[in-house]
C-alpha cells in the first residue's frame, strides 16, 4: 500500500472517530435535554438513629411531596462519621452520571455541635451513579483538609460550571483567618468528585459573621438580568446573582421584607435554602427550612430572581410524612422517574403477626425491644411491612416497623430488637429470615434465620428470641400468621 493511501487510510478512520464520539456525546446530551416531568428531593430527618441518612421524595408538580422507600432511607453511610446531612443531588451535563454528596456528621452518635464544628470530620462523603438509582459504595473525599486549621466540612453543593469544563463543588468550614474564627464558603474543582484541586475561599461575610448555607442554581436564557443566582443563610437569607460561578457576585438583597431571617433580622427564621425551577416554565421555588419553629420546609416563588421584591410566599404544598432538612431537589426526565418510582415507590401492605398458640397476641415493638401482646397500643407498634430480605431479596423479607421508618425487626445475641438499619452487612444478615410453612400448621407461618438456618423466630415468656426448634411447644412459639 502506497504512503498516500495509508495516509488517507488514517484520516479516514479519524475521521470516523470523531463523528461517532460527535454521535454519541449528541445522544447523551440529548438525552439530558429530554423534558422534565417530576422532581426528587434528597435530604435527611434530624438528628436521630436513622435520621442521619439519604432520603428521597418524588413530587409531580413541585410542591406536594410523597416519601419514598416507605419513608426509610435509600442509602446509609457506613465510613467516616456513619453518619450524613445535607445531601446534594448532582446530574451530569450529558445526563450520563449522577453524584450524591453530603456532610459526613452524626450528632446521634452523641458528637456535640461544638466537637462537629472545631473537632469534626474535614471530608464530604460521596455515591455515584449512571442511572440514579444503582448506587455505588460511598467514599469520602477530605476537601478542607489543605484549610489551616479546619474544623469541619459541611453543607456540601456542587455545580457544573461550562467555563472550566468540571464541576465547582463548596461547602462551609469553620477556621481561623485574620484573628477571627467563623463558617466561610470554600471551593474546589473536580471533574470525577475524586480527585480535585486545593480548596480556595469563596464566600466571606465582614467582621464576625458566619456563613454555612449557600445554593447556586443555574437559569437558562438568564431571567432576570442573570445566569446564576445564590442563596445563603448568613444571618439573612442573601440573594446574590452572576453571569460566572468563579466571577464577582452582585447582592440583591434578602427576605427581611417579607418577615424572614436567618436570626439576625428575626421574623420567621429559617435556614438550608434549596431552589427548584417549576418544569416547563420560567417560575423558581426558593425552599427554606423553618428550623426554629420545627415546621420544616416552606417554599416562596418567583417568576424574576432579578429582584428579592418578586418572591411570594405560597400555601399550596405539602411535604408528605418524613420531616425534610437541608438537602436538594433535581428536576428528573420521565425515564429517570420511571426508574425512581419502579425502585422506591413501593406499596407492600401493612401487617401484624398473630401468634399461633396465643391468638390474641401480635408482635410488636415496646421501647426497642420485641415482644407479643394483646390489646397492642398504639397499633402500629404492631404493624411491619414484610420487604425484600435485606440481605437477600429472593425467597427472604424483612420486617420494617410502619411508625419508625428505617427501623427493621433483627436479632442480637439472639434476643430481638426494633433498630434502625446502618447499612452494615451484619445488620441485614441479621434482618432478614425465610418465610416457610409453619411449624407448627403450615397454613400459617414461620421464620427462618438467614444467618442462623437452624433458627427461627418464635416466643418466650411473650418475649422474641431466635432459637432452635426441637420441641411441639417450641414449634408453636415459632408459628404466626400474616394478617392485616
Amino acid at each position: 500500500m502506497s504512503r498516500v493511501a495509508t495516509r488517507m487510510g488514517a484520516m479516514l478512520t479519524a475521521v470516523v472517530l470523531i463523528l461517532a464520539s460527535w454521535a454519541v456525546t449528541t445522544r447523551r446530551e440529548a438525552a439530558a435535554l429530554d423534558p422534565f416531568t417530576g422532581y426528587l428531593m434528597a435530604h435527611f430527618t434530624g438528628e436521630t438513629a436513622a435520621g442521619e441518612q439519604i432520603y428521597l421524595a418524588h413530587s409531580t408538580n413541585g410542591l406536594n411531596w410523597t416519601d419514598l422507600n416507605y419513608g426509610g432511607p435509600v442509602l446509609y453511610s457506613t465510613i467516616g462519621t456513619r453518619g450524613v446531612r445535607d445531601p446534594a443531588l448532582v446530574r451530569s451535563p450529558a445526563g450520563d452520571r449522577y453524584w450524591i454528596i453530603a456532610t459526613d456528621l452524626r450528632i446521634a452518635s452523641g458528637t456535640s455541635w461544638s466537637d462537629a464544628a472545631n473537632r469534626g470530620s474535614t471530608s464530604l462523603v460521596v455515591w455515584e451513579s449512571t442511572d440514579l438509582v444503582n448506587w455505588s459504595a460511598p467514599w469520602l473525599i477530605n476537601v478542607a483538609g489543605g484549610i489551616s486549621g479546619a474544623g469541619n466540612a459541611w453543607a456540601p453543593e456542587a455545580i457544573y460550571n461550562p467555563a472550566t469544563g468540571d464541576y465547582v463543588v463548596y461547602w462551609a468550614t469553620n477556621s481561623a483567618r485574620n484573628g477571627v474564627t467563623k463558617h466561610r464558603i470554600w471551593y474546589v474543582r473536580t471533574s470525577n468528585f475524586r480527585t480535585f484541586t486545593a480548596p480556595q475561599l469563596y464566600i466571606e461575610r465582614p467582621g464576625t459573621q458566619g456563613l454555612i448555607d449557600t445554593q447556586i442554581i443555574d437559569v437558562p436564557n438568564s431571567v432576570g438580568g442573570y445566569r446564576y443566582y445564590r442563596a445563603s443563610a448568613d444571618g439573612h437569607i442573601t440573594i446574590e446573582a452572576s453571569n460566572s460561578i468563579l466571577g464577582s457576585w452582585t447582592t440583591l438583597g434578602n427576605l427581611s421584607h417579607m418577615g424572614i431571617s436567618n436570626g439576625t433580622g428575626g421574623g420567621n427564621v429559617v435556614e438550608g435554602p434549596m431552589w427548584a425551577q417549576f418544569n416547563g416554565r420560567n417560575e423558581w421555588n426558593l425552599w427554606l427550612d423553618q428550623f426554629a419553629t420545627g415546621r420544616g420546609y416552606m417554599p416562596i416563588s418567583s417568576t424574576n430572581l432579578g429582584s428579592t421584591q418578586n418572591f411570594r410566599t405560597r400555601s399550596d404544598y405539602s411535604m408528605g410524612t418524613n420531616r425534610k432538612r437541608h438537602g436538594s431537589i433535581l428536576n428528573i426526565t420521565a425515564a429517570e422517574q420511571s426508574r425512581v418510582l419502579a425502585k422506591w415507590n413501593l406499596n407492600a401492605p401493612v401487617n401484624r403477626l398473630q401468634s399461633y398458640n396465643f391468638q390474641d397476641r401480635y408482635v410488636r415493638h415496646a421501647n426497642l425491644d420485641v415482644r407479643i401482646d394483646p390489646n397492642v397500643s398504639p397499633a402500629a407498634d404492631a404493624q411491619f411491612r414484610l420487604v425484600p430480605g435485606l440481605a437477600n431479596s429472593s425467597g427472604y423479607v424483612s420486617f420494617q416497623s410502619v411508625n419508625y421508618p428505617g427501623y427493621y425487626l433483627r436479632h442480637y445475641g439472639f434476643d430481638f430488637v426494633l433498630a434502625p438499619n446502618d447499612g452494615t452487612t451484619t445488620f441485614a444478615a441479621d434482618a432478614t429470615f425465610r418465610q416457610v410453612a409453619g411449624l407448627a400448621d403450615g397454613a400459617w407461618s414461620s421464620f427462618q434465620s438467614y444467618n442462623y438456618p437452624d433458627r427461627y423466630i418464635r416466643h418466650y415468656n411473650y418475649l422474641l428470641k431466635l432459637e432452635p426448634v426441637t420441641t411441639a411447644q417450641a414449634r408453636g412459639d415459632a408459628t404466626y400468621r400474616v394478617t392485616s
